[in-house]
């Protein structure tokens, strides 16, 4: 494993981090870790991804190197949880040249907006802008099929002079529902549910969606050919393929029905399809895939992701600097079962912390555990890499930061989420370690400040938390059984380890961090 490691020193890492201002030492690493989570967040906001990504001069806009002549030719639409602010800022922008536009948001955002004081990110009462609100509890609904059928309208209705800008975020699929007819939105709801039931992966289920839908799979670009298309996105997708944000309404992609019926016969469900989705598969494959590609080919779709997990981890980077740790980034696609990614961030933790050379052990642990996790064996030595000249070159504190999306299996009926659950069993792998300020922090967050069915994003943990729980009573393995990681930080100390941020607007999955303090050497 030595022989692994050598491969990467050829070229020693180095940051150079200025002095630390005094204030900065006398701060918790709690509540740093909590200032560059928010960093994070604050960089994908809808309204700041929208106006880093539009550069407007005069008549014209510049969006990711490409110019687009602005003469009042402007359509908007939008679908997706973050949408609103994002056509909220792009009016403010390009509202000149605005004609008209509609964006299909969640049920009873609009009030929930208003309630935080979210003002910024409502459209003005004048706006040229129609908001329709569908699909309650993130599920497709009739409100959200009306409005996907305005959007198809209004695609439709373009010419080769105009520009239509679509806006692209989380929960975009669900506000986006479009069955072919003539199949009801229940009967295609119905066959996705039976194949997720059945284990399909998430690429059979956008295979079978597209060849179910009018508008996914690249053909709201269609309905809008010949005009010009541009997409913003906010990715909340490992690996931002675009193809899978909201399932591509403007990304070409061929659907052959052999195809769709080798999903649905693997998985058993042929004999039982509703006639009207037999019939849509049993068509001839459409001519329309031809034109839709014909229009991406000759430079009239443009997508480009503005927001995305990557995004929020730079910016939390920026942050850890001038909080006075070295920023370190392990990977932004962590994601597997959330008892391996625990142990994961256990084993990273002890291996920076070694105040002498890690066992060779861990390192080989590390690399084994890596694919299981989303983490590639390159950036596991990198990052083992950088951590162990960090201890023996004395560079001080260091904050590691990754992001994904972690699963957990259900074995309860408890309250929590994915990054509680996480945090509660990192603090189990670091049982032993040292308290802060002189051990390891550890945080893990969802960026949308929603962690499952609680009004908290994540927790914070460190080596004392179990001891802690001892103390107050608290059975961490029954709280996990139960899955009610929830339950468990709302009682332990207060719930001063619960991190509530707030609606946040924004969603580009999680934000794990790893706070690592400097490490003195034993030498001799």
């Amino acid at each position: 494993m030595a022989r692994v490691l050598s491969l990467f020193r050829h070229q020693p890492f180095r940051v150079h981090v200025g002095r630390r201002k005094p204030a900065l030492c006398k701060m918790s690493m709690d509540s740093r870790a909590r200032m560059v989570f928010a960093a994070a967040v604050e960089a994908v906001q809808p309204d700041t991804v929208v106006r880093q990504s539009i550069e407007r001069k005069q008549d014209s806009v510049i969006i990711n190197g490409h110019t687009f002549t602005l003469k009042h030719n402007l359509h908007l639409v939008g679908f997706g949880k973050a949408v609103l602010g994002m056509a909220a800022e792009a009016e403010r922008i390009l509202g000149d040249h605005l004609v008209k536009g509609v964006v299909s948001v969640p049920h009873g955002i609009q009030q929930t907006l208003q309630q935080n004081g979210k003002d910024h990110l409502l459209l003005k009462e004048n706006s040229r802008i129609r908001v329709m609100e569908g699909a309650k509890h993130n599920l497709p609904d009739t409100d959200a099929q009306k409005a996907a059928e305005v959007i198809k309208q209004l695609a439709s209705e373009l010419t080769e002079e105009d520009l239509l800008l679509v806006l692209i975020s989380g929960g975009g699929s669900a506000l986006l529902p479009a069955p072919i007819p003539p199949i009801s939105l229940q009967e295609k709801q119905d066959v996705t549910r039976k194949l997720a039931g059945a284990g399909a992966t998430i690429q059979e289920l956008n295979t079978v969606r597209r060849a179910l839908s009018l508008l996914k799979g690249g053909r709201l670009a269609h309905y809008a050919h010949p005009a010009q298309v541009v997409s913003l996105i906010l990715s909340d997708v490992i690996g931002d393929p675009l193809d899978f944000i909201a399932s591509g309404p403007t990304v070409p992609s061929e659907v052959w029905p052999e195809e769709v019926l080798s999903v649905l016969e693997h998985y058993k469900l042929l004999n039982s399809l509703p006639a009207s989705v037999k019939e849509v598969l049993e068509r001839p494959s459409p001519s329309r895939s031809h034109k839709t590609n014909e229009s991406s080919r000759s430079g009239r779709v443009l997508n480009t992701v503005i927001g995305s997990n990557s995004i929020a981890l730079k910016s939390a980077g920026r942050r850890a600097l001038e909080l006075g740790f070295r920023p370190l980034v392990l990977a932004p696609g962590v994601c597997g079962d959330v008892r391996a990614v625990s142990k994961l961030y256990g084993l990273l933790a002890r291996f920076a912390c070694s105040r002498e050379e890690p066992p060779p052990e861990i390192a080989a642990e590390l690399l084994k555990l890596g694919p299981e996790v989303g983490v590639e064996s390159w950036d596991l030595c990198r990052t083992m890499q950088v951590l162990g000249e960090g201890r023996t070159e004395g560079w001080g504190s260091t904050c590691l930061l990754a992001g994904g999306e972690p699963t957990v299996e259900l074995t309860g009926k408890g309250r929590g989420g994915r990054n509680q659950e996480l945090a509660l069993r990192v603090g189990l792998e670091l049982r032993g370690m040292q308290l802060p300020p002189t051990g390891p922090v550890f945080l893990s967050g969802g960026t949308d400040g929603q962690d499952g069915p609680t009004d908290a994003a994540g927790a914070i943990t460190d080596g004392g938390l179990y001891e802690e729980a001892q103390a107050q009573a608290l059975d961490v393995n029954n709280f996990l059984t139960n899955n009610d990681s929830y339950t468990f930080f709302s009682r332990l100390s207060a719930g001063q380890r619960l991190l509530v941020p707030g609606l946040t607007c924004t969603n580009v999955m999680d934000v794990h961090m790893l706070l690592i303090p400097p490490i003195p050497i034993n030498i001799g």
